[in-house]
Order: C-alpha cells, then structure tokens, then sequence
C-alpha cells in the first residue's frame, strides 16, 4: 500500500493541467512578446493564466499577478524588490519561523547593512500583533510574515498584522504558499500589499508561481532585461508550464469550499488518533491551521536513535511519505530553527515530523497510517 502524506512538499500536477501544458507545446509555443500571430497566441495563453491565478485570491486588477519561476523567487523578488528602492539600508521586519527564502534574504541584506528585527512567536508559532506595532520604527519599511508555516502548520492572523503596517506607513508582504489553494484568500479584504504564491503547492507544475504586487506598490525587478511581466520579470515567460499553474488555480478556486472542509476533517481524525501516543507532542496551533496539516515532535528524540528523520525512513519503508523538520548537515542532525523559535529543546526540535493530506487523501489512508506510525514508534 503506497500513501503519499507529503502534500506541503509537493502536489501531483493534476491531469488537466498536464493536458493544458501539452496543448499550448503543440499549439501555441511562440514568443508571447512577438506581435504575430504565433505570439499572440501565446499571449493568450498567458492572460487566461493571469485572469486565474488573479481569481484564486480575488485579486481586482489582473496585473497585479506577475509570474515567476516559483515561490523562491516571488519571496526575492518581494523583499529584495523593495529593498532596492532605497539606497541607503533601511529596517525591516519578518519573524522567526518564515521559510528560507525569507530569512536567506533578510540575512543578506543585513550583510548589506539593514537592520532586521525577527519577531519572537509563542509556544504554537503565532506572532503576537502587539510585538509587532513596538517593533516598527520610522526607518521600518517592510513587514513580512508567513501565512501558513509549513513545517507546523500554524496561520498567523495576516489581516491584523497588516493592519499594524499600514497604520505605519509599511509595506506587508507574506508568503502565502501553504495557505493560497487550501484557505479562501481575498487580498483586497487582506489590505497586504505583497503575497507569494507557487504552482507546485495546488495541483499545478513545479517551475512556476507569482507574486501578488497591489496597485499602486513600487517595486526594483532583480532581473535586467526585455521588461516583461509588467516591468519586474524580464525573461520570455515559460507559457505552457503558466498554463498550467492557470487553470490548476480555477479548480482550485471551484473546488475549495468542498475540499477544505474534508481536509480538516481527516486532519482532525489523525490527530485524534495519534492523541494517545506517549512522548508524540503535537506541535503549531491546532485552532489557527492549514486544513491539511499535521505536525508532531517527538519528546525523546537524539541524533543517534530516534529522530524525526529516522521515522521518515521507518514510515517510507512501510510506503508512506511523510517529511521531517531537522536538517542533516555532512551527516549530522541539526534541529529544527522553527521548533526552537517555538521553545522547544534541541532534542525535541530534532523530532519534528510532518504528515500533510491532499486531494488524494481518504480515511482509510488516514487510518492505516496512525495504525503503522504507533506500531514503528512502539517498536523504536
């Protein structure tokens, strides 16, 4: 029995968005900034795909959604491309369980002589709206916060975060990339000014995404080149894999008020049937969540023995894909940065495992996998 539990990795490209790719490599390949026929064929195809992308978040202007190569990108593009409006180093603010692409950016422009405050989170990985307005200076010009963290699953409360911003006169940007496809998004409601978003989180090809950039918001591209995408991502587009990013986000946004729903379901139903499994601590906010997302730690954990990397492997050998937080550096375990903001122990925070459900999840899936992870915990 093979279970896939692995969903904030990666998706499977749906088969109508494979088909939709296949169609625009036959069909309609050219240059979408050729003014022929053979690009303006492509150009269509890239305006259907922003006219989908812009309706999965409710985004009112359609070129506000400029495509990227991926999540990565957008997160840089967000942060670098407000930086590099300014020529003297500013201050900006993320927190302390953001994604790489995040904190890698905040870190290199400290190197560049910015200064970065990281909010601290509470024991369930929430910041606190309160620590964010004291730590807003009159040289702070960016704010940004994750959504939905990926390793434990907490939602952060975005609309209130960005409120605080704005009554400063900053800009907010948060990289929605676990959360867009899997809770309702309407950004106009949201007030943030930036927000990333990736293909390969909702059914759709790995290689693309988008950054939602608000009218109005001034951004320095990081690429030099042809000006496509409004001016802030010169490159010819990658037109059949946007086509499919396009409509895997329309099924997507028809699908979410049915599947979110079942999601949180069989979330609750493996939680539940983990609940009772000594030194198995679950770890985020079981409240504010991603639908599809479970997240533990293990309170014995050590490098040597029993780590979150060592039940990936055990569960993989049973064929279920499950991820783990802890890092492995030249062969050595390092735990996980988010579980330490979050106060956990070194050892706990080598610990951390990752089960997240998707389209393809049923309970009986959810089942056998509590069934087999207590039968492997019992046996380590």
């Amino acid at each position: 029995m093979q279970i896939y539990l692995d969903y904030s990795a990666t998706t499977p490209t749906r088969p109508e968005a494979i088909a939709a790719m296949q169609a625009v490599l036959a069909q309609q390949w050219g240059n979408p900034s050729s003014l022929h026929e053979w690009g303006q064929r492509a150009a269509t195809v890239l305006e259907t795909a922003r006219i989908q992308v812009a309706g999965l978040i409710n985004a009112s202007s359609v070129e506000s959604i400029i495509f990227t190569s991926g999540g990565t990108e957008a997160d840089n593009l967000a942060i670098m491309g407000v930086a590099r409006l300014y020529h003297a180093p500013q201050h900006m603010i993320i927190s302390t369980v953001e994604h790489a692409a995040i904190s890698e950016s905040a870190r290199l422009l400290e190197r560049w002589g910015w200064e970065v405050t990281r909010l601290a989170v509470d024991a369930k990985g929430r910041v606190n709206p309160a620590d964010l307005a004291a730590a807003l200076r009159d040289n702070t010009v960016l704010v940004s916060v994750i959504y939905g963290q990926s390793e434990v699953g907490t939602v952060q409360a975005i609309a209130k975060l960005a409120d605080i911003a704005h009554q400063h006169g900053v800009l907010f940007h948060t990289d929605a990339v676990q959360a867009v496809g899997r809770i309702p998004i309407d950004v106009d409601n949201l007030a943030v000014d930036l927000l990333s978003i990736s293909s390969h989180k909702i059914y759709g090809p790995q290689g693309a995404g988008a950054l939602y950039v608000r009218p109005g918001v001034e951004l320095v591209p990081l690429f030099a080149g042809g000006g496509q995408e409004m001016g802030l991502r010169s490159g010819t587009q990658a037109t059949a894999i946007i086509a499919g990013f396009g409509v895997a986000a329309e099924l997507a946004d028809q699908e979410i008020s049915r599947e979110t729903p079942r999601l949180i379901n069989l979330r609750d139903r493996l939680f539940a049937q983990l609940a009772d499994v000594p030194g198995l601590i679950p770890t985020g906010d079981l409240e504010h969540r991603l639908p599809h997302h479970v997240s533990f730690c293990l309170e014995s954990a050590n490098s040597k023995k029993l780590s979150g990397k060592t039940i990936v492997r055990q569960m993989n050998l049973a064929g279920i894909a499950i991820s783990a937080g802890a890092a492995c550096h030249s062969g050595k375990l390092s735990p996980s940065p988010i579980l330490l903001a979050m106060g956990y122990s070194e050892p706990a925070a080598l610990g951390g495992i990752r089960l997240t459900l998707g389209r393809e999840t049923t309970t009986a899936d959810v089942d056998w996998t509590a069934m087999v992870l207590k039968q492997i915990l019992q046996r380590l």
